[in-house]
């Protein structure tokens, strides 16, 4: 296991790999797509969990692949930035950036929001997407690849607090993807099928998960539709 902050790690001429990274990689979606890209890319996997990344990077060696662990919160602006300043010194690049990270708020009526996890909600989906897009785009260059994920929530009752952050994250990519359509990095905005991850869990307790899509083959499926 490599941790990408503080860790001594075998030179390599930095373009001998294409790197994958995933914001928002310990579980779900966006460990599905850190095992998929791993057949071809050094992932670089972001979470706060510790142990579900380490987890993660026995998967991926486990199948042949390498991975550097970045246990960290997207919403503290300085690792973040630390983050991607020791990926350019390390690699000079990042060929894909897959952000799945998101808080997922508890259901509850707009008259209801708890004050902290609208905060939550706000810096996590909105907020640390704004200083990540910066950070990120001088890595991924005119030729690399940022993706987003849409979940279409905003409107529905009880979704206030997760509806209003993940919509406002995914203007913002659009705005971004409509400025680089002709000068890069590509900007794609999926829209994942349902599946049975820990998020939507929380918001629908007690679903039949039976017809739900696993995230390994929704990950293969959106990475074919690019």
């Amino acid at each position: 296991m490599n941790q990408l902050m503080g860790f001594a790690a075998p030179m390599t001429d930095k373009n001998d790999m294409k790197i994958a990274l995933i914001t928002g990689a310990s579980r779900g979606l966006g460990a599905a797509l850190a095992e998929t890209l791993a057949k071809t890319h050094h992932i670089v996997a972001v979470a706060r969990t510790v142990g579900a990344l380490e987890e993660l990077d026995d998967r991926i060696q486990a199948a042949g692949g390498q991975s550097t662990l970045a246990p960290m919160d997207i919403t503290n602006v300085d690792a973040m930035a630390q983050l991607c300043r020791s990926i350019h010194d390390r690699w000079g690049k990042i060929d894909i950036w897959a952000h799945t990270a998101v808080h997922a708020a508890p259901l509850t009526p707009a008259g209801h929001l708890d004050t902290k996890d609208w905060d939550k909600s706000v810096a996590t989906n909105v907020t640390a997407t704004g200083r990540l897009i910066p950070f990120i785009a001088p890595l991924l260059g005119e030729t690399g690849t940022a993706l987003f994920f849409n979940d279409p929530r905003a409107g529905e009752k009880f979704f206030g607090a997760y509806g209003a952050s993940k919509s406002a994250q995914i203007a913002l990519a659009q705005s971004w993807q409509a400025e680089t359509i002709t000068i890069g990095p590509q900007v794609h905005i999926l829209t994942p099928e349902p599946m049975p991850t820990a998020t939507r869990a929380r918001f629908f307790p007690g679903e039949d998960r039976a017809g739900l899509t696993e995230p390994k083959v929704e990950a293969k499926r959106l990475l074919t539709s690019l």
